[in-house]
C-alpha cells in the first residue's frame, strides 16, 4: 500500500463558475485557473500522482499546455485514475476537505462524492469529502480564495 496527499488552491473571482467536485455550486464569484478551477479535483489527482510517485498535477497537466485551458477537471480526474490502473494500483479511498468561508456546501457534497466516485471507478463510499471553514481567518476567512486538501491509499493489484 501507498499513500499520497494533495494541496490545491485558487483565486476567487467575479465571472467565473465555482466549481467543485465537478458540482456546479451556485455563487457570485467562481475559482480563477486555467482550467476550470476545480480545486477539490485538483487536491483529488495531486494526491493520487503523490501515491503514484510521479510527480504532480503540473508535471501530467501543465498550465502552459493550451489544451488543458479550460478543461473539465473530472476529465483530468478520470484520467488520473487510469494511469493508476496502467500501473497496477488500484485507488483504496480517498479523504478531502474543502476550506472556503462561504457558500455552504454540505447541500452539495454527496455529489461531489458521487462524480469524483464515478470518473474512478470507485464506490462513493470509498471518497470522503468534508467542507471547512477557517473562522473568518486567513484569505479562505477574507474571502479572497478556497483551498483544498486529499489523501488518499492506493494498493498494488
Amino acid at each position: 500500500m501507498r499513500i499520497g496527499n494533495g494541496y490545491d488552491v485558487h483565486k476567487l473571482v467575479e465571472g467565473r463558475d465555482l466549481i467543485l467536485g465537478g458540482v456546479k455550486v451556485p455563487y457570485e464569484k467562481g475559482l480563477l485557473g486555467h482550467s476550470d478551477a476545480d480545486v477539490l479535483a485538483h487536491a483529488v489527482i495531486d494526491a493520487i500522482i503523490g501515491a503514484l510517485g510521479i510527480g504532480d498535477i503540473g508535471t501530467h497537466f501543465p498550465d502552459t499546455d493550451e489544451k488543458y485551458k479550460g478543461a473539465d477537471s473530472l476529465v483530468l480526474l478520470k484520467r488520473t485514475g487510469e494511469m493508476a490502473r496502467e500501473m497496477g494500483y488500484r485507488i483504496v479511498n480517498i479523504d478531502s476537505i474543502v476550506v472556503a468561508q462561504k457558500p455552504k456546501l454540505l447541500p452539495y457534497i454527496k455529489q461531489m462524492r458521487e462524480n469524483m466516485a464515478n470518473v474512478l471507478e470507485m464506490d462513493p463510499a470509498d471518497v470522503n469529502v468534508k467542507a471547512k471553514t477557517e473562522e473568518k481567518l486567513g484569505f479562505t476567512g477574507n474571502l479572497e480564495g478556497m483551498k483544498s486538501y486529499a489523501v488518499c491509499i492506493i494498493e498494488k493489484t
